[in-house]
């Protein structure tokens, strides 16, 4: 099944968004109501995934979220790749993220 990529303006109002980057680059900055979960924690933490709805999986530019939707659709969930990752998000389109250490936040 080829996976699919949608663009950051694609991505639904409300949509479950899943970050698979690193603790220290969610911590810096990230999407508010996003759900973290790391690339290499994916296969445990499926009990923690919105399953029932389309999930828009990002990291930060492409690389991790591409082979977490691959893995993810290959096991029968609904998932698309964030095409530009937070990259896109927030220096391309300009929305908004937050961090959680109480610093101006940012992608890294």
């Amino acid at each position: 099944m080829d996976e699919e990529s949608v663009s950051v303006t694609e991505i639904p109002e409300g949509a479950a968004i899943i970050d698979v980057r690193e603790d220290d680059e969610w911590e810096a900055g990230h999407i508010d109501g996003a759900l973290h979960v790391p690339l290499a924690e994916l296969p445990t933490r499926l009990d923690d995934l919105p399953l029932d709805d389309d999930m828009y999986i990002i990291c930060r530019t492409g690389g991790r979220s591409h082979r977490a939707v691959a893995w993810l659709t290959n096991n029968g969930f609904d998932a698309y790749n964030v095409a530009g990752g937070m990259g896109s998000w927030n220096l391309d389109h300009g929305k908004s993220i937050v961090s959680e250490n109480g610093e101006e936040p940012w992608v890294m």
